[in-house]
């Protein structure tokens, strides 16, 4: 079995078909000579295999990563799981076609306890060297091992309290010492020595990559976005770059323009010394404009030339993750933004009038939207609302209360419109977006993966609701200090960020002018005749 090695502008183009679409733009960005960290790619082809426990599929792997493995050592004069100069590595999917947070990631992989006083030699830091182990513990048991999440994060969230801080980004060096000892000691007995043992790991967490592409959330996501032809996913092996390491690093998601009302400006959430998961996951919020101004004050104007590069090669509004290694950028990754319907009008208008794309390649993207349909929404004398929040995905939408996807898709079942409340934006609560009318959660960010989800299905969206707190289990909530019970009618501006108690009125008007443009482009009044060059 071949690998795709990724390093550098002698990086050969390769096909989505093949090694899926993160590898093939992790491939191209390379070639533009953007700052990718050294990769390897393990096919798509060999997802099924692996999957059925085809005879041979397991010493393809071994080999293929052993190989990939010999490439990035060669590469960054790292060794893995050296006791001086550590490689760690991330374990990651990638598809043909873009499925954000429904695949597995596995990271800080190779982080074994010799590895971490490694990290400690060769970077003298601590702090960071036992925050990768712990981050490892808890990315590996969960999706390795099937571990359950809420055992750590309760462990996590005592030694926070205990410690009189506000998060785990506020202990010391000793304190996540111990947590990830503390971590250590309630998964090791499920772990077979794959904690100690750099290769299993990374066997293991190859194997788990390329089980998610079976898992429940997978399968229904496929089935919504109409992808259940595709063949699997690939595994997409890269050299860890930490954002971790204090507060002059940090992970973000960038979008070229908002992907929600189609502005052209750059939409980017960055989490200081913290890692992508924290920003993905929608488990943190990110860190204010003027934080991230003080940390990093080049990082707004040198991310900025970046999402113009990229869009200019790709022709298309991007979506990217990125990590800052004390003050060091790095590209980790970049696909096609998913927008909302409205976005993806007046993106394909701005676009052709810059000429970045001819007018019959905006007519294609355009074409599975119902353009008749298409409204931007307001509401009738609102007043006040009763609570705010980040608007992460545009629009308006008013239904009664859900507070899971099983209750989102009972009161769905009965004709009624629905708001899906939650803590936080899991991507596992897909099939409740698939029903709701709009969501809002407690907490996350707008560049979120379950917030990606939402503007892909056109629903209204508010994260990092603070005033918002959700009982599941009771089914029930409290907005601003006012009780919500199941089936009680709630409405939310997904431009504003606004939340209203009760049904209010909504009037919706259509983008006639963006309309009009779309309407001469089909006439021929503008030639479709080529791509055109910036």
């Amino acid at each position: 079995m071949s690998i795709i090695c990724i390093f550098g502008t002698n990086t050969e183009p390769c096909s989505a078909e093949t090694v899926g679409a993160k590898a093939a733009n992790l491939a191209r960005m390379a070639t533009l000579g953007l700052p990718v960290p050294p990769a390897f790619v393990l096919p798509v082809e060999l997802c099924a295999d692996i999957i059925a426990n085809q005879a041979d599929a397991e010493r393809r792997l071994r080999d293929g990563l052993r190989a990939g493995i010999r490439f990035l050592e060669q590469t960054t004069g790292r060794v893995f799981g050296d006791h001086r100069r550590p490689l760690l590595v991330s374990v990651r999917s990638g598809a043909a076609r873009s499925m954000p947070g429904m695949l597995d990631t596995v990271l800080n992989v190779g982080c074994t306890s010799a590895a971490m006083r490694g990290l400690i030699r060769s970077t003298g830091r601590p702090r960071l060297a036992f925050d990768c182990r712990r981050r490892f513990i808890e990315s590996f048991s969960e999706t390795v091992l099937g571990f359950d999440a809420g055992t750590l994060a309760a462990r996590r969230d005592e030694l926070v309290a205990h410690e009189g801080v506000a998060n785990d980004r506020d202990l010391d060096s000793e304190a996540i010492a111990r947590l990830a000892a503390d971590e250590q000691a309630l998964v090791e007995t499920g772990s077979d020595g794959w904690l100690e043992d750099a290769e299993a790991q990374l066997m293991a967490a190859a194997r788990a990559v390329y089980g998610s592409w079976s898992s429940e959330r997978a399968q229904t996501y496929r089935k919504l976005q109409n992808l259940e032809d595709l063949r699997g996913t690939a595994v997409t092996v890269q050299t860890m770059v930490f954002g971790n390491g204090g507060l002059g690093s940090g992970a973000g998601v960038a979008f070229s323009r908002d992907p929600s009302t189609g502005a052209r400006q750059p939409m980017i959430d960055l989490v200081l010394d913290a890692q992508g998961e924290d920003v993905v996951s929608g488990r943190r919020m990110p860190d204010s404009e003027d934080a991230i101004t003080r940390a990093l004050p080049a990082l707004q104007d040198e991310l900025g030339a970046v999402l113009r590069q990229l869009e200019q090669a790709f022709g298309d509004v991007q979506d990217v993750e990125f990590t800052v290694e004390d003050g060091h950028l790095w590209i980790l990754q970049t696909r096609a933004a998913k927008r909302t319907p409205r976005a993806a009008l007046r993106f394909a208008v701005d676009l052709v009038r810059e000429r970045v794309i001819a007018p019959h390649e905006a007519l294609e993207r355009l074409a599975d939207i119902d353009l008749e349909r298409l409204v931007e929404t307001s509401l009738v004398a609102a007043g006040a609302p009763v609570a705010t929040g980040i608007g992460a995905s545009g629009g308006i939408a008013t239904g009664r209360a859900a507070f899971d996807a099983d209750g989102a898709k009972r009161l769905a079942a009965s004709g009624e419109p629905v708001i899906l409340m939650r803590p936080d934006t899991s991507t596992a609560d897909v099939a409740g977006f698939a029903v709701a009318a709009g969501i809002v959660t407690s907490v996350g960010a707008r560049t979120a993966h379950a917030a990606l989800v939402a503007r892909q299905l056109g629903r209204p969206c508010i994260v990092g609701c603070r005033a918002l707190e959700v009982r599941v289990e009771a089914g029930c909530a409290t907005l601003a200090g006012t009780p919500v019970g199941s089936g009680d009618w709630v409405t939310i501006d997904g431009d504003r960020g606004c939340l209203y108690l009760g049904r209010l009125e909504i009037v919706a008007t259509r983008p006639d002018a963006e309309l009009a443009e779309v309407a001469a482009w089909r006439s021929g009044a503008t030639q479709p005749d080529k791509r055109l060059s910036a």
